[in-house]
């Protein structure tokens, strides 16, 4: 039924693409603000080949010119998933960075074919790259102002009409009057008219507002046009609007319809108008250059202002961690006491610790999809569980979970790898896991001067995986937004370079970040210990300048059966000393009963 279902919806592609002249059409996951986590309305390379990562692209020919015709391109993270939920029928695994769908497509079109692309939901990057290497094979990147796939996707869901709502001051610990003047004073130093404010997060941090429109993510479907006047424009359905909405944007804030976005871009011509080519489609760049608008590509100015956290903000992330923790410490006793049954398995667990969240009425979603991971899954960083992949958790296996919840003033994501009993790890598990949280607690006592990256970093968390001749393919830590994105720029602990965009940004004081070093052996286990950090000023001893260091944020008990203490220094010794000191003063005051006396039992000195 999958490749009949998915089958014909590639045929009914294949023929609008005839209709519309065109030779081949390229699918991402994306919608018109380039939003990691997308609304159902824009899943529309879900819709055609069945994949269900957050990561990914289709292209399609409209004639079988080599092969099967049609590709769907993903990067390490999704090898095992992209073969059990596509159809390899149909279309052919493509691994990323090796190639790309520009390399395909130049490679398997035809000379002069006619390549569309939904310009609303590509970089302009994207585009500009993959016209200059196409046209060597004369072969015409063709921008479309509609999506063919919309065409012929007839039961589409309509982009989300909920209610948009203020986001109380006390919590921003900003309002968004300051916020606007200090874009318009950039505005007006740069010697540019306007910008355009097109991710969603940006929107809802700039405004002070938060919506209910993508899953993962409280943000509402919209756009703003900052002008060097102070005033703004914010471009979001009439059916979002309410009136609190309207008495909390003021009069300096226009509301006009969403729909309108694109023809009101005509009104910036002449203009002088930034624009970020990191967070603004290439759609929004031919409409304004079509104009007569002059573009400049420079950053998103709430990017870096929205990372460094204010005090309001700071507090609003520890109160939702400690109630995170709470509920996590639920989680771990019910897993310990349960999965050496053989009887729970992903699905149910990732169910449990949602509901184990739910208790507290303080959350509003989860800050991203559960990967509850069970012996060879947890082994996949990124592993996406659903009815297809789901397995009992082993008795005798480790077991994965990293999870989030988006709580009003703060945004958590915490990972934590456990032993399923009976029986003991084995050996390998242990030093690896060891190894693991020894490169953590190095990142978590980290010292280092103003202007250091994250890039500069990294190299803690995997020293002493490197030191075995092991090492893991993932970024140490990424930025966390305050009740926004759970993955939020500029700022990066990862290998400089290559596909961690950021981690060359300086770390500032205000700066929240995870630290998650992991272990992974295909087919066996994996392992991941992480915790969110707030970067803070730190005193040195007899130091000379300024330096910065980290406050863990995350609290919750790490497994001690995974742990070589001979591996530990007496200073890795006093820090899981001091943590889990830390875990029990916090979360005692959340717990009763059996939850508090596992806490109190797990959380006595090494």
């Amino acid at each position: 039924m999958l490749m009949l279902t998915h089958g014909a919806r590639l045929a009914a592609l294949r023929e609008e693409l005839a209709k519309r002249g065109l030779d081949g059409f390229v699918v991402p996951i994306s919608d018109e603000h380039m939003s990691e986590y997308v609304g159902a309305y824009a899943q529309r390379l879900g819709w055609l080949t069945g994949f269900g990562g957050s990561a990914g692209t289709a292209a399609v020919l409209a004639g079988r010119y080599t092969g099967k015709g049609a590709a769907i391109f993903t990067d390490g993270r999704y090898t095992v998933q992209v073969r059990e939920q596509v159809d390899g029928a149909l279309f052919d695994y493509e691994p990323v960075p090796e190639t790309s769908p520009a390399r395909w497509l130049a490679e398997n079109a035809p000379d002069g074919a006619r390549i569309g692309y939904d310009a609303w939901l590509h970089g302009i990057g994207w585009a500009e790259a993959a016209e200059k290497l196409l046209a060597a094979r004369g072969i015409v990147l063709v921008p479309l102002s509609d999506n063919p796939i919309d065409a012929v996707w007839e039961d589409r869901p309509a982009p989300s009409l909920a209610e948009a709502t203020p986001y109380a001051d006390d919590l921003a610990g900003r309002n968004s009057a300051d916020k606007r003047a200090a874009v318009a004073d950039w505005l007006k130093a740069e010697g540019h008219d306007a910008t355009i404010i097109a991710a969603l997060d940006g929107v809802a941090w700039l405004l002070n507002i938060r919506g209910t429109d993508v899953a993962n993510t409280p943000v509402a479907l919209s756009y703003v046009v900052v002008k060097a006047d102070g005033t703004a424009e914010l471009f979001i359905a009439p059916e979002k609007v309410t009136p609190a909405l309207t008495q909390h944007l003021g009069n300096a804030v226009s509301v006009r319809p969403r729909g309108d976005f694109q023809p009101a871009l005509a009104e910036l011509g002449g203009r002088t108008v930034a624009l970020d080519p990191n967070h603004a489609v290439a759609g929004i760049f031919h409409a304004l250059e079509t104009a007569g608008a002059k573009v400049v590509r420079a950053g998103d100015p709430t990017v870096l202002a929205k990372a460094i956290k204010n005090a309001a903000e700071q507090q609003g992330h520890r109160q939702a961690q400690a109630r995170d923790g709470a509920a996590i410490v639920r989680f771990l006793r019910w897993i310990e006491e349960n999965a050496p049954s053989g009887k729970i398995d992903e699905l149910a667990a990732a169910a449990r610790l949602r509901e184990l969240r739910g208790l507290d009425k303080a959350l509003v979603d989860t800050s991203f999809d559960t990967i509850s991971a069970a012996g060879p899954h947890a082994a996949l960083p990124h592993y996406k569980v659903d009815e297809s992949s789901n397995i009992p958790i082993p008795p005798g296996s480790i077991y994965l979970c990293d999870s989030g919840g988006q709580y009003f003033g703060g945004t958590t994501d915490i990972t934590r790898t456990v032993w399923i009993g009976p029986g003991e790890p084995t050996p390998e598990m242990i030093d690896r896991n060891t190894r693991v949280l020894k490169g953590h607690i190095e990142l978590a006592r980290a010292r280092f001067p103003v202007g250091t990256n994250g890039g500069q970093l990294d190299a803690l968390a995997r020293m002493h995986l490197w030191a075995a001749g092991v090492d893991y393919g993932h970024g140490t830590g990424h930025g966390v937004g305050s009740y926004l994105s759970v993955h939020e720029g500029p700022q990066r602990i990862a290998k400089s370079g290559g596909a961690f965009a950021g981690a060359d940004t300086p770390l500032a004081a205000g700066m929240i970040l995870s630290n998650e070093p992991g272990y992974y052996k295909q087919g066996h286990f994996g392992i991941r210990i992480e915790n969110l950090v707030l970067v803070v000023p730190a005193e040195t001893t007899g130091g000379e300048g300024e330096y910065l260091g980290f406050e863990t944020l995350t609290f919750a008990p790490l497994d001690r059966r995974l742990v070589d203490r001979e591996m530990l220094t007496p200073a890795e010794i006093a820090w899981w000393d001091g943590y889990h000191s830390d875990v029990r003063r916090i979360l005692s005051p959340r717990l009763e009963g059996a939850d508090l006396a596992w806490l109190e039992r797990e959380t006595r000195p090494l």
